[in-house]
């Protein structure tokens, strides 16, 4: 059984019928006893990084998480479920996260410009993603390949080589992080059409390894 984290942030419904649609047998679940059971966990999200944090903390889910990562659990993140797992964001005036990945989560600057032109934030929209390394979760996709983002914050880890893939908008964020049995990404898999569906079914097939 794969749990799909519910802490009250969001396309939980989405994440869940994609799942299915490759096959795999999923639950959303803020159940901590199910979620630790679980063979696999996915930790997605959108929203604000204050409000995700309260929640996972009233729940008990924030030490559920340290648990599953230090087991070497397989586990996804998605969006918002990337960001937190840091040590800090600067959304909500400063929220201290996770800490499971050493780093923080910085907001686009507002002056950001690409071809003389002004670029938005949130980031919202199709862009490529540059593989950095190979991953097992990533198998199959092609260089070219794009992903859907909607986000005004990204992440920034400490360590270089825990970057799986960078995306350029104004300057080049970490949009895919890896450490053992961990993988996250910024974009939306349920929003990505086929190479989102590949890497979810990747991730649904994954034993935590990267060989």
């Amino acid at each position: 059984m794969i749990a799909i984290i519910d802490y009250k942030a969001g396309n939980l419904a989405s994440v869940q019928r994609a799942v299915k649609s490759v096959g795999f047998a999923c639950r959303i679940t803020r159940n901590p006893r199910e979620i630790l059971e679980a063979e696999r966990v996915i930790f997605p999200g959108v929203g604000a990084a204050g409000a995700a944090m309260a929640d996972l903390k009233v729940t008990g889910l924030d030490r559920v998480l340290r648990d599953l990562f230090e087991r070497g659990t397989p586990l996804l993140g998605i969006c918002l479920g990337t960001q937190v797992v840091f040590d800090f964001s600067e959304e909500d005036d400063g929220t201290p996260c996770l800490g499971l990945m050493k780093g923080s989560v910085k907001r686009f600057p507002s002056d950001m410009r690409e071809n003389g032109r002004v670029l938005k934030v949130p980031h919202m929209g199709w862009n490529q993603v540059r593989l950095q390394k190979e991953h097992a979760v990533l198998a199959g996709l092609q260089p070219d390949e794009e992903f859907y983002f909607v986000h005004s914050y990204y992440p920034k880890p400490a360590d270089a080589a825990e970057i799986v893939g960078l995306t350029d908008y104004g300057l080049a964020f970490a949009s895919i992080v890896a450490e053992a049995s961990f993988i996250a990404v910024q974009f939306h898999l349920e929003k990505s059409g086929r190479p989102g569906i590949r890497i979810l079914k990747n991730f649904c097939c994954w034993d935590g390894k990267n060989a």
